[in-house]
């Protein structure tokens, strides 16, 4: 599907997901939008979830606006490699960031010299996702609760170690506020994406780490893993069996990240509606419900300024635990 640019601003369109035309600036006369293929910047490594729920949002899009979307992996220093590198991309549509609360919120406490702005330098365009992490160890650990792993932890200091599938991201800060609030003494062993991690704790040379359900459930079923709870403040429908870590182990313990997908500040209001509206209408696809549904991912949206809110909401909030904590990149 193309849209027709036109001198003045203006969205014509009829049903919420029907054809929509979008009118902008038009760079050359008579272009339209999208003309070309659409980089979409992923921050880290291939294989982990946001690699996964952004090729699925890209194969859609593709289908909707008649330009191949291409994911970019852009993996590297807590996913401010990527980021940095979708700042900087030209304003016109064409460049996309796959950002999450690591990337967006995160990032300003942990990284002092950040050389982009979470804010400033991005135009939000809706959220994607929220997912729980599972809280998971490797089967020869002697845990089989979450309880159980505290009482360890207390027990041997500094004996256990956490993977994380980079510093700083969703499963670094779900270890983070873990440590914090249990008041235990781990390790933490950072690694460049979600699969190299995980790949660590199954082989047994890392003892434990926060996962998510869409990639830690199957390897739970097929035995390499033992999932202990979940970090949201309720059960997941997709698995109720799984306690949550502030049931079974620490009250008030709840951390569910978010992904969600901006443009490069200074992207033309017209285009960022349109990709808002594509976006939400390949995420309300039955299939791809149907698909991250059966792995505990939320699929979810937002408009591009309750994004953007939502930003500046936890950007002290997290800075408050970073801080406390005492956590560091690297």
């Amino acid at each position: 599907m193309k849209f027709t640019c036109f001198a003045t601003l203006v969205l014509c369109g009829a049903a919420a997901f029907g054809p929509l035309a979008l009118a902008a600036q038009p760079q050359t006369s008579g272009e339209t939008y999208p003309t070309k293929p659409i980089r979409l910047v992923v921050p880290f490594a291939p294989g982990g979830p946001m690699d996964i729920l952004s090729r699925a949002i890209g194969e859609k899009l593709t289908a909707r606006l008649g330009q191949q979307v291409v994911v970019d992996n852009r993996g590297g220093a807590s996913g401010t490699i990527g980021a940095e590198i979708a700042a900087r991309a030209a304003p016109d549509g064409y460049t996309l960031l796959a950002g999450h609360s690591g990337t967006h919120v995160v990032n300003v406490t942990l990284f002092p010299k950040l050389r982009y702005d979470p804010i400033k330098d991005f135009a939000p365009i809706t959220l994607t996702a929220t997912l729980p992490m599972a809280l998971v160890v490797h089967p020869s650990l002697p845990a089989r609760s979450a309880a159980e792993l505290v009482a360890l932890a207390k027990a041997k200091p500094g004996e256990i170690n956490f993977a994380t599938a980079s510093s700083g991201g969703p499963t670094h800060m779900a270890a983070v506020l873990f440590k914090t609030m249990a008041g235990i003494n781990i390790v933490h062993i950072p690694y460049n994406g979600n699969a190299a991690a995980l790949n660590d704790v199954i082989a047994g040379r890392v003892q434990m780490m926060f996962s998510n359900l869409l990639t830690s459930t199957p390897l739970a079923r097929a035995g390499k893993l033992r999932i202990l709870a979940i970090s949201t403040g309720k059960r997941t429908q997709q698995a109720p069996e799984l306690p949550t870590i502030a049931e079974a182990a620490i009250p008030g313990y709840d951390y569910t990240p978010w992904f969600a997908m901006f443009a490069p500040a200074a992207t033309p209001r017209p285009i960022v509606q349109l990709l808002n509206i594509e976006i939400k209408h390949a995420l309300e696809n039955p299939e791809m419900r149907q698909r991250f549904g059966r792995e505990a991912v939320d699929l979810t949206t937002s408009t591009p300024e309750e994004l953007g809110a939502l930003i500046r909401s936890e950007i002290p909030k997290w800075r408050k635990v970073v801080k406390e904590s005492g956590a560091k990149v690297g």
